[in-house]
């Protein structure tokens, strides 16, 4: 299985649905959004990929009322957990949290196969070795809404083969689409 990852989109839309399209196209299974959205109806041109969303909250959180609201609607597939979450996919278990401290905290405990975290707008991935004697790899997508002089990046994960690649979204999208 194959799964989006990315994070701190700061409502910059055309530079999420493009990234969420061209991971589709990548025959992505799902979307996880490590937080920092801000503004809940960002979300919103996610319904159209029909792919099921798991986001959290950041240090932008915008407001959490109306993206429970929206999480909570019968007929999407956003999975709003708060300001993390534990989740499975295709047997690997994934940690989503904003902060990088904390990620490298839950990767430690060797609970995780996965760890997916944001906040510092800059890619990265790592393989920790953890208290149990394993390896939990660390994925830090950067920044998809492109946030200051950072490029719009976001990650492709192969979960059965644990293999991670970095993806770019040109900025200027959100140009062309009159944002």
């Amino acid at each position: 299985m194959k799964v989006c990852i990315l994070s701190d989109s700061h409502d910059h839309i055309p530079l999420l649905d493009a990234a969420v399209a061209q991971a589709k196209r990548m025959e992505a299974e799902a979307v996880l959004h490590c937080g920092d959205v801000v503004a809940p109806s960002t979300l919103y041109c996610l319904d159209r990929h029909k792919l099921p969303v798991h986001v959290i909250h950041g240090n932008n959180t915008g407001d959490l009322y109306t993206l429970g609201r929206l999480a909570g609607r019968d007929e999407n597939n956003i999975h709003y957990h708060g300001m993390d979450a534990g989740i499975e996919l295709a047997g690997r278990r994934i940690f989503l949290v904003h902060y990088p401290h904390y990620a490298r905290a839950m990767a430690a405990t060797g609970d995780w196969d996965l760890v997916c975290y944001g906040h510092s707008h800059k890619l990265q991935f790592e393989q920790l070795a953890n208290f149990k004697g394993g390896v939990t790899h660390l994925v830090n997508p950067g920044t998809i809404g492109g946030v200051g002089k950072a490029p719009a990046t976001y990650v492709i994960a192969d979960l059965k083969n644990m293999i991670f690649e970095a993806r770019k979204i040109s900025k200027p999208i959100e140009r062309e689409a009159g944002y």
